[in-house]
């Protein structure tokens, strides 16, 4: 047997036997140098205690067949992010986000030089590369005209919304100091800030920004003792004159279908105030909403609200699943004359605090699907004009947000590249409470290391340098503004010889032909399926 292979498979008895060697030398050292030759067993002391400790403990096979050692295995496992970050990782193998992507946001949020040497590093003849065509009679575009204005027919206050908006992200998930960052950040350069389904923290409304409201399934911050939906309590938060926009979550393209708990020992007297929980209890978010069950309940929740809030602009955030039920609340759009202000599309790579894996990698359709689908149906039901499309998933770019612009968007959120502003490194830590740069954590010591003051001038830079590259992207392809981006401004690569625009990868729909007697044979099934009365099957 080769030596390694006995120390391997005979660990536990060598660790035993050289304790005992040890102890034998440690008195044969006290006999001939005195008390002095005990300051080693300061070090091997304690090594000893926590090796017989290892030898013991049933949890963990590793450290009981190698004691002392096998803590090696659980370091390099905790730094291994780390490891592959700093030193394996190219350019262009980062996930979830790439080195390259990073590096651009935080060029952007120091104001610094943001220009890359000597050309592409992507390789332009690989499936999947994506560019736009420019034109020859390229325009100067002043970015800060990139708004659109979101108020359907029904809206009183209607908002001028900016084409690039921090997306939904709660107190309790982020820090204090994140929040007032981000918070602030919008205030500085004019945009809004979602506030997540956490409810509207004193830190949301202190930066001064513009907030759009996430009303979820738990109705946070707007809740009666009775753990439902209370009126009044609604009617009076939505009159802060920071709330400019009410959004509700219907689902979020990290995890849909699946609800969410804060652990009662997590409740702080704080997080209780601002969410309106009891003390001492699990604070749940279920799956679904409570004060509606059909197509016809959500709008008639989405009038309720947006009377409520003195006709300020409602609208609901979904990742598509089901296409049969989208069908069904245009349906119900179409019957009740009713409609949002605007939909949130979050595609299924959209970030979390924490999902379970499952739910992250296979459930819910990626923003493309389903940004491309939500806008055929409204244009398919006539309601294309009325209704704002809002995109949310990886946006860190002025491509990127073009693209989606191009493709259905009105306009844009982006939660993680906005963490990144304020200092995230991706460390992948949002789950543990111990996120090393104090923006994913409730630690105040952790937190203590993000200064809102510094973050918020680098949240307000980042969205002005991103909005400005849309700009002269815009101007680039000779258009004059946002809202003349086509599906067919986007060029996608099939192979090396084979290259398509998204109107030739897709189809799109024209105004009204869902509401034709012969319908898109792509279309027909989830239409036939879809009714106005329920998100189940038509029987029909």
């Amino acid at each position: 047997m080769r030596i390694a292979e006995f120390v391997e498979t005979n660990f536990r008895a060598i660790f035993v036997w050289g304790v005992a060697g040890l102890v034998v030398v440690g008195v044969a050292a006290c006999a001939v140098f005195g008390p002095h030759a005990l300051w080693p067993w300061v070090v091997l002391g304690p090594m000893i205690i926590l090796g017989f400790i290892d030898m013991t403990q049933p949890q963990q096979a590793i450290r009981r067949n190698y004691p002392v050692l096998g803590h090696a295995r659980y370091f390099l496992e905790l730094v291994r992010p780390e490891i592959y970050q700093y030193f394996i990782e190219s350019d262009k193998e980062g996930v979830p986000f790439d080195r390259e992507d990073r590096s651009l946001v935080y060029q952007r949020a120091k104001n610094v030089r943001d220009t890359t040497p000597f050309g592409t590093k992507l390789d332009v003849y690989e499936p999947g590369y994506e560019w736009v065509n420019h034109s020859l009679a390229a325009k100067h575009i002043d970015s800060s005209n990139m708004r659109v204005t979101i108020g359907g027919p029904d809206c009183k206050q209607p908002y001028s919304l900016s084409l690039l908006n921090i997306s939904a992200m709660s107190f309790g998930s982020l820090s204090m100091n994140a929040i007032l960052a981000l918070s602030r950040g919008a205030k500085k350069d004019n945009f809004a800030h979602n506030t997540g389904e956490g409810g509207l923290s004193p830190y949301h409304l202190d930066g001064g920004g513009d907030l759009i409201w996430q009303v979820g399934t738990g109705y946070f911050a707007c809740r009666g003792d009775d753990g439902h939906f209370s009126p009044e309590i609604f009617k009076e938060k939505s009159a802060l004159p920071n709330v400019k926009m009410i959004e509700i979550k219907l689902s979020q393209g990290a995890k849909p279908g699946h609800g969410g708990i804060l652990p009662a020992a997590k409740v702080t007297p704080e997080i209780a105030k601002i969410r309106g929980v009891p003390m001492g209890e699990d604070v749940l978010s279920p799956p679904t909403h409570n004060e509606f069950s059909t197509p016809r309940g959500l709008l008639e929740f989405v009038k309720k609200l947006r009377d409520l809030s003195d006709g300020k602009p409602v609208g609901f955030k979904l990742c598509v699943g089901k296409r049969r039920e989208f069908l069904a609340i245009c349906k119900a759009m179409v019957e009740m004359d009713i409609a949002p202000d605007f939909i949130v599309v979050d595609g299924g790579e959209g970030g979390t605090g924490a999902a379970p894996l499952e739910f992250s990698n296979h459930i819910g359709a990626p923003l493309v699907e389903g940004l491309i689908f939500v806008h055929n149906a409204l244009t398919g039901y006539s309601l294309r004009d009325k209704v704002k499309i809002i995109a949310s998933g990886k946006v860190t770019s002025g491509f990127g947000m073009l693209k989606r612009l191009a493709i259905g968007a009105d306009a844009c959120y982006s939660a993680r590249s906005m963490m990144m502003a304020i200092g995230c490194i991706q460390a992948l830590k949002c789950n543990s409470n111990h996120c090393p740069v104090g923006v994913a954590t409730q630690m105040k010591h952790l937190m203590a290391g993000l200064d809102p003051t510094d973050k918020a001038d680098r949240v307000a830079s980042y969205h002005h340098e991103t909005v400005k590259s849309l700009a002269e992207m815009i101007g680039a392809l000779g258009l004059d503004s946002a809202e003349d981006l086509r599906p067919w401004h986007v060029m996608h690569r099939i192979s090396s010889n084979e290259t398509k625009h998204y109107g030739e990868l897709y189809n799109f729909l024209r105004g009204g032909e869902l509401l034709a007697d012969e319908l898109p044979p792509e279309y027909a099934r989830a239409c036939a399926s879809a009714s106005a009365e329920t998100f189940g099957h038509s029987a029909s």
